[in-house]
């Protein structure tokens, strides 16, 4: 893009182009003046030379600096030259802001070109001591501590000085050799800083250093402020500009000045780019690398927490303190890479959850989700792929054990059979579990109050003299049926300390592999006495431990394979548990856990097929006789844990199915609390979800989807050129075409944020083969954003803030003009309010008092296009906008802290010396105000008639002057536009005020009567002079002088523009204006008269203005030739008068 045709050169471009000009000339100055000698004769006092070292100390900053030049510049100092070097370096390290900086680097100066041998490389050595690395060994011998405290007190110390040398090497104080800048100096002293540094300490320091000295050291410039497009630009060369720009992106942007007035050699710039580049990739591997370590921490945390309950003190202490440090290190990197122009590096988002919470836990966290529907169809019973592995994979322990370990050595074909004869009969036992089931089912009915009558009464009373008796000793829950023996010694093999390790780990084996590796071990120690040990030890797991128990069910499935005893022994101990916590029923919240880890327990031992099918069916039947209290929950938990298994296994899904049936009329008939009913519902539809119609995804054509391919994946700045070439390629006499495309171009919010300034350029350069095409997308982005505003609603909120976007991307690629632009900013702040002011008792339907997205949308058009609307009458356009605006904010109530920050960036963008109005009434007196100049600007009369003071009248004429001028620069801008945008008629809402009274004189009459009146005024002042006194003259003398505040203007103005009252008159050469003083009341006012140069008046003012001037020339040479006659005749006296003896005591 031309960036010097749109406009000036942004702030930050004008600042580094006065600070290079400003090194150049002190250079020059350096080079030049260096050993000239004093032309006048130098004080030696040696309380003066106390006083500037003393003072050199204390700080080298713009307060002292005119006092300190004087003195280096009047003073020997030839004795004092050691002393000052130390002052200087001194003083240096206390200089804080840039005009300290810039004001120690003068006097450094100062001193080089008087002592250029002496001073200047006693300088650079203590300066290079100052910035020398910390030694290693001293930091090693020190605590983490300690070596934090001294390393932020070593960048805090070093840093100005860092910043004062980097000056010094531009300027031709610190050289490399007699010809050639400093810059290799400087880039030695930051490499061994950075070279010597593995805890990046003084990454600060290379900060602060990029933020003011990339430019003249690394020859980076920032891209430029101003983005609006050049007028001279054609549609259609935009796409090849924006993908030269992206080719630029690495920080290779175009020199602002010519090589030979550069500061320091290309060769050193490019060095110093590539060692700060190296610098970064080092910095951003290390972020990686800590990135990865503070996930790794945090996922061990959260393994932790699951199995103790809480993370300990000093675990998370380390944890904090790595946290610290990454955060430091994150935002150090990311202030290096927006220095340098650098993309971040890729930071991996890594799971905290391990495998122990994705498998087994099953909360029906994602019943509802996609995934169910597809489960459902194919008639799965897990709920993932993942889930299935887990449970149906299990490893076969033959292929890593021995047989013989396993007992496998002495089969054969007879025994073969009598195992199938086995499996036979026990599938014979489960039918007839089975049958007894359903029968039961059949018999049961439920009475009005929701209790089954029938079943088998004599198994409910005999349930019920259970209940009562409670002397009967039964075992405690958690503990085996027998009483443990005592634990044999083994021989000295050690196989009791093996299993004894084995089961002291198997709480820390959280994920599939360790629990089979557990396994394997366990087969290797196989006897009876170890199986024994292992049942107990799964009798005792803790109550708050329920994370290891689809991994302990997992151990028991792949072991029951070659030592069924394992898990029949299991089954028969949870079942026992079971029917003990059925008979401590009323015992509730003490064995609250113990009752969750043993259905959760059994509900993972029926999923690996070790609880057979007949035993969890009855545990569901006993709930199901009494629906009731413990039972409830008891339920849920079982339909959560394995009730889909149950419900899509062959074996069991009918009898299951009649169980859920019934259980479903119970729930509708019995009276259960909230609690209970959400528990079941969730649980019931956890096992059983509702049947979904698949999504239905819409068809669309080939070229519809290469269309949105185009614009919604392909679309870069680098490849903007390539799919506009594509774009025009298409049929644009195709409908379906057009309409596609207009659907896409009106859409921004489908798109990446960051591309709608893309979507704006392709919309532009389109416009030239296609006028009508771009011309409708503006008026359904306008569209779009006056619906927003009707119905303001709230899911539309993010398409809003991508219409207003887009909007103002248009304005800078020139597709509309800037009157779109303030007529969709007035609506913002109007649209909905009595009258279009809003005001903060009567709230708006479609925009209440605590609604500030209008806010957020103004912001977002005023930071796309809000920079160009810096001149003509476009700036005063945007003034009183902003007073508007104001009245709109503070209309509102108190502004949330985000949107107050974002209003603050927005108006210090294109406003940065606005005052903020702090008050309703203050906000609307200035609306007021700026409406009544609109309206005597464009000729209505606001009903004050002619009773305007001269004052007011004062400023009705300089406000028409400006008004004037800016309608030249608007012509001015509006003839360069090409635009057929421009060409179109104006939006019907804009109302036009002309004034019917333009170039309207006054006529001769009035012009004899004003002399009339003048004469007569110069009459009686004439007359009533005579008769006052001294003082009442005097008095009458001061009030008829201007303010103090006009005459300092005036006085200014002379000053600036070499002439007196005459000066405006290089606005119009034939006019010279007079201020005209008057007095209403006891206020003095003022008034500009325009008086025609060829006039006697004007002729006579200037006349005097130049005798005025060359009297004071005169005056001045007079002076100066003073002085110098009066250092002659001082000097003369002193050659008379001899060396002064000093006579010492002694």
């Amino acid at each position: 893009m031309d960036t010097t045709t749109n406009g000036a050169i942004s702030t930050k471009a004008d600042d580094e182009q006065a600070r290079r000009v400003k090194r150049a000339d002190l250079k020059k100055l350096n080079i030049s003046g260096v050993g000239k000698e004093p032309t006048k004769a130098l004080d030696s006092s040696l309380k003066r030379h106390t006083a500037l070292i003393k003072r050199m100390r204390q700080s080298l900053g713009a307060e002292n600096h005119a006092q300190i030049l004087k003195d280096v510049a009047s003073l020997s100092l030839e004795k004092y030259v050691e002393e000052i070097v130390g002052a200087v370096v001194e003083g240096i390290s206390r200089c804080k802001t840039e005009k300290d900086v810039w004001s120690a680097v003068e006097i450094t100066s100062a001193l080089h070109r008087r002592f250029p041998g002496t001073f200047t490389p006693a300088l650079v050595s203590s300066l290079a001591a100052s910035l020398a690395a910390p030694s290693r060994a001293a930091l090693a011998a020190l605590t983490p501590e300690q070596r934090e405290k001294e390393d932020s007190a070593r960048v805090a110390r070093q840093r100005p000085i860092l910043r004062v040398c980097a000056e010094l090497a531009l300027v031709a104080i610190i050289r490399d050799t007699p010809e050639r800048s400093g810059g290799e100096w400087i880039m030695k002293t930051i490499r061994e800083l950075l070279s010597n540094d593995p805890s990046l300490s003084s990454l600060p320091l290379l900060l602060v250093f990029l933020k003011s000295y990339s430019r003249p050291y690394l020859g980076i410039s920032p891209p430029t402020a101003s983005k609006q497009i050049s007028v001279t630009s054609e549609s259609g060369t935009l796409s090849d500009a924006a993908s030269e720009e992206a080719s630029q992106a690495s920080g290779a942007f175009p020199s602002l000045v010519k090589e030979e007035e550069e500061l320091v050699e290309k060769e050193i710039r490019d060095r110093f780019k590539k060692m700060c580049d190296g610098y970064f990739d080092s910095v951003s591997k290390k972020l990686v690398i800590e990135h990865n370590r503070l996930q790794e921490q945090d996922r061990r945390n959260h393994e932790a927490y699951i199995r103790s309950g809480e993370i300990f003190e000093d675990r998370q202490q380390a944890y904090e303190k790595m946290t610290k440090s990454y955060e430091k290190l994150l935002a150090s990197c990311q202030s290096l890479s927006e220095l340098l122009y650098l993309p971040m590096p890729t930071l991996k988002t890594a799971s905290q959850k391990t495998e122990s919470i994705q498998i087994g836990m099953n909360t029906g966290s994602n019943i509802l989700g996609g995934d169910t529907d597809d489960i459902i169809a194919s008639g799965g019973k897990w709920e993932d792929e993942e889930e299935r592995r887990f449970f149906e994979e299990t490893p076969d322990l033959k292929d890593y054990v021995p047989r013989s370990v396993l007992g496998l050595e002495g089969e054969t074909e007879s025994e073969d059979v009598d195992g199938k004869e086995k499996e036979r009969r026990a599938k014979e036992m489960v039918e007839e579990e089975f049958r007894r089931l359903e029968e039961e089912l059949a018999e049961m009915k439920i009475d009005e109050n929701g209790h089954i009558a029938g079943g088998e009464p004599g198994k409910q009373d005999n349930e019920t003299d259970e209940e009562d008796a409670d002397d009967v000793p039964t075992p405690t829950p958690g503990t085996p049926r027998e009483s443990p023996t005592s634990t044999p010694q083994l021989a000295p093999q050690g196989p009791s300390q093996l299993l004894t390790a084995l089961l002291a780990r198997l709480p820390d084996a959280t994920n599939r592999s360790l629990i089979d590796q557990a396994a394997v071990d366990f087969a290797f120690l196989n006897s009876k006495a170890a199986r024994k040990r292992l049942v107990r030890f799964m009798s005792q797991i803790p109550k708050s431990r329920t994370d290891l128990l689809p991994h302990y069910s997992r151990l028991i499935a792949i072991l029951s394979r070659y030592m069924p005893d394992v898990g029949t022994d299991i089954v028969a101990m949870l079942d026992e548990e079971f029917r003990y916590l059925q008979r401590k029923k009323n015992v509730v919240k003490e064995l609250s856990e113990v009752r969750l880890r043993n259905v959760m327990f059994l509900s993972n031992l029926t999923k690996f097929g070790v609880v057979p099918p007949h035993v969890i069916l009855h545990m569901f039947k006993v709930c199901l006789d009494d629906f009731s209290g413990t039972n409830v929950e008891n339920l849920a938990l079982l339909l959560e844990g394995c009730g889909r298994f149950l419900l899509r296994s062959e074996d069991t899904r009918v009898p299951f199915a009649k169980m859920i049936e019934l259980m479903r009329r119970k729930q509708s008939m019995a009276h259960l609390d909230q609690r209970q009913l959400l528990l079941l519902e969730n649980a019931y539809y956890q096992c059983n979800p509702p049947e979904r119609t698949a999504r239905q995804v819409k068809e669309r054509t080939p070229m519809e989807l290469f269309i949105r391919h185009l614009i919604y994946d392909v679309l870069t700045k680098k490849t903007v050129e390539k799919v506009l070439k594509l774009l025009r390629r298409l049929d644009w006499n195709d409908h379906v075409v057009i309409r596609t495309l207009h659907k896409v171009f009106t859409k921004p919010w489908k798109i990446k944020y960051g591309n709608i300034a893309l979507l704006a350029i392709l919309a532009y350069d389109l416009q030239r083969s296609h006028p009508a095409f771009s011309i409708g997308v503006v008026d359904q982005v306008l569209e779009d954003i006056r619906r927003g505003l009707e119905t303001n609603m709230y899911s539309m909120n993010q398409r809003r803030i991508a219409s207003a976007k887009f909007l103002g991307e248009l304005y800078i690629y020139r597709l509309i003009s800037s009157s779109i632009i303030f007529d969709a900013l007035w609506t913002l702040v109007t649209f909905g309010h009595p009258e279009g002011r809003p005001t903060p008792g009567q709230p708006c339907p479609i925009d209440m008092p605590d609604d500030f997205f209008r806010i957020r949308i103004v912001c977002v058009l005023l930071d796309t296009c809000g920079m160009c609307f810096d001149r003509g009458s476009q700036l005063r356009k945007l003034d009183n906008f902003l007073s508007f605006f104001q009245l709109y904010i503070l209309s509102k109530g108190p502004l949330p802290m985000d949107v107050d920050f974002m209003l603050n960036d927005s108006l210090e963008a294109v406003r940065p010396k606005l005052v903020l109005r702090t008050s309703y009434e203050e906000a609307a007196t200035a609306v007021d105000e700026m409406f009544a100049v609109a309206y005597q600007n464009a000729g209505i009369l606001t009903g004050d008639g002619g009773d305007d003071s001269g004052e007011d009248s004062g400023e009705e004429d300089e406000d028409e002057k400006g008004r004037h001028e800016r309608d030249d620069d608007d012509d001015d801008e509006q003839s360069q536009l090409d635009s057929p945008v421009d060409e179109r008629a104006p939006s019907p809402e804009a109302v036009l005020l002309r004034s019917t009274q333009e170039h309207v004189g006054p006529t001769q009459e009035d012009e004899a009567d004003f002399a009339k009146e003048l004469a007569k005024l110069v009459t009686d002042t004439s007359a009533d002079s005579r008769k006052v006194d001294k003082k009442t003259a005097l008095a009458l003398w001061d009030t008829a002088l201007p303010p103090p505040v006009v005459r300092k203007k005036k006085n200014e103005d002379y000053d600036e523009d070499g002439e007196g009252v005459g000066g405006e008159a290089a606005e119009d050469p034939g006019v010279m204006r007079f201020t005209l003083f008057t007095k209403r009341g006891n206020k003095p006012q003022t008034r500009q008269i325009a008086i025609p140069a060829e006039s006697a008046l004007a002729v006579q003012t200037r006349t005097a203005q130049m005798q005025d001037k060359v009297e004071q020339q005169h005056l001045k040479m007079l002076v100066l030739n003073y002085e110098q006659r009066e250092e002659a005749e001082e000097l003369k006296a002193r050659g008379r008068q001899g060396p002064i003896k000093i006579r010492l005591a002694g």
